[in-house]
């Protein structure tokens, strides 16, 4: 397994910082985590997070807003929730799914099992990967089985949770 993807891990709530933290602290903390592993959808820009982007989630009320303009563990969070779950999701969906985990739990927990889920996922995908050598599928074959896949988990979330709210 790639030793990046090995060392895939996402701060845990207690793990995020105790001080609250102005928008380019919080900027630069999210591309320390994320910038390896995710990309940005607009090609000309090299950040996957700018001030605009956090502003605008405030914005729209996907996060809330900075208190005294600084953001504290729930910003941290959600933030690093958004910007995974960008790569699949839409804004509104992601909204609405970041609303039903924090409605079921604390944030805290709900936060850390997000982390967890996404790095177990991570893992058994790339664990996978080391297998196909030794297996009838190629290289090719195992592409093509995860993007169908990946197809396959989003179109389960939209009509069985999405749908309906």
């Amino acid at each position: 397994m790639n030793a990046e993807i090995q060392d895939f891990h996402l701060p845990r709530w207690n793990e995020l910082p105790n001080i609250d933290l102005y928008i380019d602290q919080l900027v630069s903390l999210l591309e320390q985590y994320l910038s390896g592993y995710i990309k940005n959808d607009n090609e000309k820009e090299e950040k996957i997070v700018t001030k605009t982007m956090i502003n605008n989630y405030v914005k729209h009320n996907i996060i809330k807003s900075p208190i005294n303009k600084k953001y504290n563990k729930e910003h941290v969070a959600s933030l690093f929730v958004i910007l995974v779950l960008k790569q699949v999701y839409s804004i509104n969906d992601i909204k609405k799914l970041i609303h039903l985990a924090i409605e079921t739990s604390p944030i805290e927990l709900a936060y850390n099992r997000f982390c967890s889920e996404l790095e177990k996922a991570i893992r058994i995908v790339f664990a996978e990967k080391n297998y196909v050598k030794n297996s009838r599928l190629s290289e090719e074959q195992y592409i093509l089985r995860n993007v169908v896949q990946s197809f396959a988990n989003k179109l389960y979330v939209q009509k069985t949770y999405l749908k309906n709210t």
